[in-house]
């Protein structure tokens, strides 16, 4: 039998009482709060902390740049390209006065007034409104995460140590906590809906399997400092009903589900993600397809029509975007979520890109890739509204009025045809919080 010493006795006891002091820490003031779905708002503090931060960073950097002679970065908030609002007339004469000595009014037809035509071509193809939706939101002021696409600059000492500071506290103090309550949010997950799943179907069940699910769902949000805040709640979805969301990250399940309790549609996955699948069907009355159905748009419409039929199950959250898009704007909805025929629930959900870009981009980064940088910005912070629902009418279908010219006078004809535009509006000019 080994003899520690005093030394290495006295570090393990220390050590002992630093994860007892940790854990009784996360007990109190996360996983207690998130079992009743409480705040202590020391994440709102957090926030307006950080926020006081970027400013002061911001100011900094402005006042670095004038002391220099730098010129300032600036992302055009309208595209990628510098416009000027002139006419085509000025263009043109423009064109003419540098390298032309015919006069700037004359009718007559000149080879360089091409140019211009080309140019706007160009410029059309290289800042079209779907390719930009595609790649990260700029950011007009730096957050000490370089999360853009422009690389940061030294600007001054005291900036650099800032962030310095930030990298220490974000990879060594919140990664290693994120992931400890992302692992006790899943396990819990797993084990809670495993164990509600043995009980028999009954009130009882139900009850259960719905406060597991929130509870587990908080605890994830927590290992992301979500700071959500939600709004219009007298609208959220209910039974028989079907919530459909645009679509920018895979933790936008996460965001709804820590709000309300929800029927998921997906394809079947092995590994972690089947695990979890396969844990959480046996307590609530998921979706899941093979791989082979999903492809089957008959059989996954049917599928859905009797989930929906039965007002005794959960509403379906779908995403007919059917992609991520980077939250500035809303992609033209797929029209299988409509022609189901239940009540419609929109839900508008805007991330704040200042503290951690939320938009994931696969083509460029791997899940797990993308979750090491959610769990090393500073946090996720972003707004849920809930919309008024929509029902079809008898005379209406799906499409191809939905999104086409509006014709019929059916309500959700109407208003659905607008979402897309709505939704675009709201993330646009709507404030966070």
């Amino acid at each position: 039998m080994f003899l520690l010493l005093p030394f290495d006795s006295l570090v393990v006891n220390l050590l002992g009482i630093s994860l007892t002091v940790l854990f009784t820490l996360l007990l109190v003031f996360i996983i207690v709060p998130a079992i009743f779905g409480v705040s202590f708002g020391i994440r709102r503090i957090y926030m307006k902390t950080l926020l006081k931060i970027f400013r002061w960073a911001t100011l900094r950097i402005e006042r670095g740049a004038k002391e220099k002679n730098h010129p300032l970065y600036k992302p055009y908030v309208n595209g990628i390209i510098a416009k000027e609002p002139t006419s085509l007339e000025e263009e043109i004469k423009e064109i003419r006065r540098s390298g032309s000595s015919k006069a700037l009014d004359t009718p007559e037809f000149e080879l360089s007034d091409i140019f211009y035509f080309c140019r706007k071509g160009i410029e059309t193809i290289m800042d079209d409104e779907v390719t930009k939706r595609f790649s990260a939101e700029e950011l007009e002021s730096w957050n000490l995460l370089s999360r853009t696409n422009y690389n940061f600059q030294y600007i001054s000492l005291r900036l650099t140590v800032l962030w310095g500071l930030g990298v220490l506290i974000r990879y060594c103090f919140l990664l290693p906590l994120r992931i400890a309550l992302a692992f006790t949010g899943i396990s819990l997950l797993v084990v809670g809906t495993t164990v509600v799943g043995y009980l028999p179907n009954g009130r009882w069940k139900e009850f259960l399997s719905k406060h597991v699910h929130l509870m587990c769902y908080r605890i994830c949000v927590r290992a992301l400092t979500a700071i959500i805040t939600y709004h219009d709640q007298e609208n959220r979805p209910q039974n028989g009903g079907i919530c459909v969301a645009n679509h920018t990250s895979p933790i936008d399940v996460i965001i709804l589900a820590s709000d309300g309790y929800y029927a998921m549609v997906g394809q079947i996955h092995g590994g972690l993600m089947g695990v979890i699948q396969r844990a959480v069907v046996k307590a609530c009355p998921h979706v899941w397809f093979e791989r082979s159905e999903v492809k089957d748009r008959h059989l996954v419409a049917k599928r859905l029509t009797e989930h929906v039929q039965d007002k005794s199950k959960l509403p379906i959250l779908i995403f007919p975007e059917g992609t991520c898009i980077n939250n500035t704007s809303v992609m033209m909805f797929k029209k299988g979520s409509f022609e189901i025929g239940a009540t419609v629930y929109p839900v508008a959900i805007k991330y704040d890109p200042q503290f951690g870009d939320a938009f994931w981009n696969s083509s460029k980064y791997g899940m797990v890739t993308y979750l090491l940088r959610m769990m090393t910005s500073w946090a996720i912070v972003c707004s849920v509204w809930y919309l008024p629902p929509m029902t079809r009418q008898v005379s209406e279908g799906a499409m191809p009025g939905l999104w086409g010219s509006c014709r019929g006078s059916g309500p959700l004809l109407v208003q659905t045809a607008l979402l897309s535009r709505s939704l675009k509006r709201m993330l646009s000019s709507l404030p966070i919080g």
